[in-house]
């Protein structure tokens, strides 16, 4: 019959264990109870934890310590001293100080000398859980005091063991919830691009990183019998990115026919002989395939080789990548839709560039649509094109400028590579990936060394424009980026070049047509004068030259106009930069604020309540260092220090996190978003927008100038708009800047002068139009009122004798 006392104090530990829910308080209550029961004593609570996958050896965990002893390490082999002996007997053992060496108890760590050692298996339904190890110093513990250890821990133990199975179904639920987290930010890292080449090796990665496997293989369908390997992470001998798999050939392209996903756990399976015939090293042992399949099509399939850890895939595997394949196939459905539009802008780029250069016989038109049109959907940074007339080399046009100066200092590299291109008569293609320049010849290469440092390209594309009667030129094109034509993009080129070639030998051909009929209507004219009187004559010959003294010398003010358009006022979006809800709003729709003015908070409480905590927990930390210290303890001391320093940080942070719940605003303005004080009880994420403030002070107009006067504008001529929902009203201001870029708008090429007007009544919107003047000078008035003709006789004259 058990003592009263000892009774008592199972009672006190189980009622003291049932309020606790994990398994380490538990084992620290049983570990301080079988402390106090033996003299000087020191106990250890241990968990048994079975291997797994089963090659992985049993270890013992200890879950509790109480007393003057230590472990170097929580984790001790299933083998290790007395523990091994206890999982061989599976009794209760007691051990003598004199009768162990220190390898027995290799594993503890005690600054006095041991006298007694116990071990008591902790065991439920016959089955050995754990281990109570209790040490004493002062006393030997004695065979009742093993037989109490024993009783205790019988008590206890379905306690530990209960707890440990609340512990291991927490886990997996918080496994389950960070498993759809990490399928949530998959989903999102897929979304978050639409470049089907960018997309690839991503999916490949990120699956690869998530499954924890040794390769990932993305096939997609060539064509109904076929499927075509496009990427690949990781190292798979069996297969190479650019191999192909046909119908029977193999598992994948079973998956592709059945539509259904596919686990092979056996390495002995035939299916993976077949794939690896030869039996190559790091070959697949296990294998799942899902199909990608996106509105009722298959697009693929993603293929999962070998888990990291040696053991095979299972049911729980294959759901994982197949949850992870709907996000795959929605992502490349994305990505393939934009190709598609892709390739319908190129088509409609063409049609664009082919009517307008074969609308006109204007060679400098045609020249310059050549080498700034396609820009729209190829993205290189500069073009141009020489031309060959009479074995006559020319630099004829350059990208984003009206007029190519081959002697330019900017130009001049370019002119002499497009020279030398013009020699050959095939494409010219030369990249540099790092310092590596992709060319066969070694004379091309130290060529283009010279050429990319100087220009800092990193790539040049040159195609011939010849017909059957022989070369026109050339047409190159050139970009920082090594990789900025596609396959697309060389299709294009072919097509582009074909047309160039016939509207530039159409417009040469044109130009070289005698204009002697234009001198006719001059002589007409002349006769008629001569047919006149004398003094008519002189009166004519005078109002003529008064006419010419004034154009020649009286100054008119010069402007240039253009349609102008009211850009997009300056805003800002405010979002959060935590997630929280919405507790108070301080502003509505068109309300002002200023900056960092606080417009919005999140309910904070949680925030607070952890920065009042770790406030606590930190002055609880500074009392227990300043007793230590008061107590010359200085190793404690010490740790108390840390725990200070690691709570004085969690102050900080926490007071960072409640000074984001606040929702401040970056700029001066007013409120733009309708009906803001809803937002109060809505959730934010982190990015989402929660309003939106316009800064109305000041409003820019983009005035748009034809290109023949774009070379007058200059930063800070003064300028007048008149918008037409004011049209009594003229508002003027001077120009901040001229794009350095033309759009074509129309039939004519423009440039904007941007201007900066007054709006502090915030009359002026966005979207609102009208006309822009814009004044660029004093002129003499023949050149004011005759500049556009006369500029057109002398384009005219300069193309038909001009070098």
């Amino acid at each position: 019959m058990q003592p009263s006392g000892h009774v008592e104090v199972s009672a006190r530990l189980l009622s003291a264990m049932l309020r606790e829910r994990e398994c380490a308080p538990r084992a620290t209550l049983l570990a301080q109870q079988a402390a106090e029961l033996v003299p000087g004593g020191a106990a250890i609570v241990y968990v048994l934890n079975a291997g797994d996958p089963p090659t992985v050896p049993s270890t013992w965990t200890a879950k509790a310590v109480a007393g003057e002893i230590g472990l170097d390490d929580p984790t001790v082999p299933l083998e290790s001293g007395g523990l091994g002996t206890l999982a061989e007997q599976q009794q209760p053992l007691l051990f003598s100080g004199n009768e162990l060496t220190r390898e027995d108890y290799a594993h503890l760590h005690a600054r006095r000398t041991l006298v007694s050692l116990a071990y008591i298996p902790i065991m439920v339904n016959d089955v050995l859980v754990g281990a109570l190890e209790v040490a004493s110093f002062e006393g030997a513990i004695a065979s009742a005091d093993v037989e109490v250890l024993t009783d205790l821990v019988d008590h206890a133990g379905p306690g530990l063991v209960s707890a440990t199975q609340y512990e291991d179904e927490r886990n997996s639920l918080l496994e389950s919830v960070s498993r759809l987290t990490q399928l949530y930010d998959l989903e999102k890292v897929f979304s978050a691009t639409l470049e089907m080449d960018e997309l690839q090796p991503l999916i490949t990665s990120k699956t690869r990183e998530m499954l924890g496997v040794q390769a990932v293989n993305l096939w997609f369908v060539k064509d109904q019998n076929e499927l075509l390997l496009m990427d690949q992470s990781g190292i798979d001998p069996t297969a190479a990115v650019g191999s192909s798999q046909k119908t029977g050939e193999g598992y994948i392209a079973e998956v592709s026919d059945s539509n259904e996903p596919l686990l092979i756990d056996d390495e002995k399976d035939e299916r993976l002989a077949r794939r690896n015939p030869s039996g190559v090293e790091g070959g697949p042992f296990s294998v799942m395939a899902c199909p990608l399949v996106t509105h009722e099509k298959q697009v693929g399939i993603i293929e999962a080789i070998n888990k990291m850890d040696g053991s095979p895939f299972d049911e729980d595997d294959l759901f994982l990548l197949n949850s992870i394949s709907e996000s795959v196939a929605i992502a490349l459905n994305n990505a393939g839709l934009l190709q598609a539009e892709r390739k319908v802008e190129i088509l409609e780029m063409l049609v664009t560039v082919s009517q307008e250069i074969t609308s006109t016989l204007n060679l400098e038109r045609v020249l310059q649509t050549i080498v700034n049109a396609p820009q729209a959907v190829i993205p290189y940074e500069r073009a141009a094109v020489a031309l060959e007339r009479g074995g006559k080399y020319k630099l004829a046009a350059v990208t984003g400028l009206t007029q190519a100066d081959a002697d330019a200092p900017d130009i001049a590299p370019l002119n002499d590579i497009l020279r030398w291109v013009m020699l050959s008569e095939e494409v010219v293609d030369v990249r540099q990936h790092g310092t590596e320049i992709d060319a066969e010849r070694e004379e091309t290469r130290a060529k283009f060394q010279n050429y990319f440092e100087t220009s800092g390209m990193r790539a040049f594309y040159a195609i011939p424009l010849t017909d059957d009667t022989g070369r026109v030129g050339v047409l190159g094109l050139e970009s920082s980026d090594p990789d900025f034509l596609s396959p697309a993009h060389l299709e294009i080129l072919q097509v582009l070049a074909a047309q160039a070639t016939v509207a530039l030998r159409n417009a040469q051909m044109y130009k070289e047509v005698p204009f002697i009929s234009l001198l006719e209507p001059v002589l007409e004219k002349k006769r008629k004068f001569m047919a006149l009187g004398k003094r008519r004559r002189t009166l004519t010959i005078a109002a003529a030259a008064a006419a010419l003294i004034f154009l020649a010398a009286f100054p008119l003010p010069l402007r240039v106009d253009g349609d102008a358009v009211v850009a997009p006022l300056h805003s800002a979006q405010i979002e959060p930069e935590v997630e929280g809800v919405v507790s108070r709003v301080y502003v509505r729709e068109g309300d002002h604020v200023t900056p960092d003015q606080v417009i919005a908070e999140l309910a904070d409480w949680e925030a607070r309540s952890a920065l009042a905590e770790a406030q606590a927990k930190y002055q609880t930390v500074l009392l227990q260092m300043n007793r230590s210290l008061a107590g010359n303890d200085g190793s404690e001391a010490g740790v108390q220090r840390v725990q200070a320093d690691f709570w004085k940080s969690e102050v900080a942070r926490d007071q960072e996190l409640l000074d984001k719940m606040k929702l401040r605003s970056p700029i001066a303005g007013l409120v733009a978003t309708p009906h803001v004080e809803n937002m109060v009880g809505r959730r934010l994420q982190y990015g989402d927008s929660f309003a939106e403030v316009v800064d109305t002070s000041r409003a820019i107009v983009d005035v748009a100038v034809e290109d023949t006067d774009s070379g007058l504008l200059r930063a800070g001529s003064h300028a007048s708009v008149k918008l037409n929902s004011f049209p009594t009203r003229i508002f003027r201001g001077d120009v901040i800047i001229v794009s350095p870029r033309g759009i074509l708008q129309g039939d004519s090429r423009v440039f904007f002068a941007r201007v900066a007007l007054s709006n502090t009544d915030g009359a002026i919107r966005a979207g609102m139009e009208g006309q822009g003047k814009v004044r660029v000078g004093w002129y003499p008035a023949g050149y004011v009122l005759f500049r556009k003709p006369l500029l057109w006789i002398y384009s005219r004259a300069w193309s038909w004798f001009g070098v």
